[in-house]
């Protein structure tokens, strides 16, 4: 097993936790060691995160076999007051990698993007 990630240091755009949903969009089997590389987190701050994001609604996971399978919230509204309106799905959408981006449980909830 790996050492623990080296920190960042500074300021950056987006939390932590907006960046352990958006690689578990990526990949709703993904492994906590795999987010944590990811992230550069340890895999204790993945999980508690993930216990964060379950706790509050916006996942929630099934047992299959060794591994879990994830599934995301999409029409969760986001918490802070300036993102008033905001969906998960909205913001995934701007942070998956998968240019095909999904929900694969339900693909009605994929976000839409608006031509400006």
């Amino acid at each position: 097993m790996g050492g623990v990630p080296e920190p960042h240091t500074g300021w950056t755009f987006l939390t932590n936790h907006a960046r352990v949903l958006a690689a578990i969009a990526d990949d709703h089997n993904v492994r906590i060691r795999d987010i944590a590389a990811y992230c550069r987190l340890t895999e204790r701050a993945v999980q508690k995160i993930i216990s964060d994001l379950e706790r509050d609604g916006y996942l929630s996971h099934t047992r299959e076999g060794r591994g879990n399978t994830y599934r995301i919230e999409p029409s969760k509204v986001l918490r802070h007051p300036a993102e008033s309106g905001l969906t998960v799905a909205a913001l995934l959408a701007l942070l998956v990698k998968d240019e095909a981006y999904r929900f694969r449980d339900n693909p009605d909830e994929r976000p839409h993007v608006q031509d400006t």
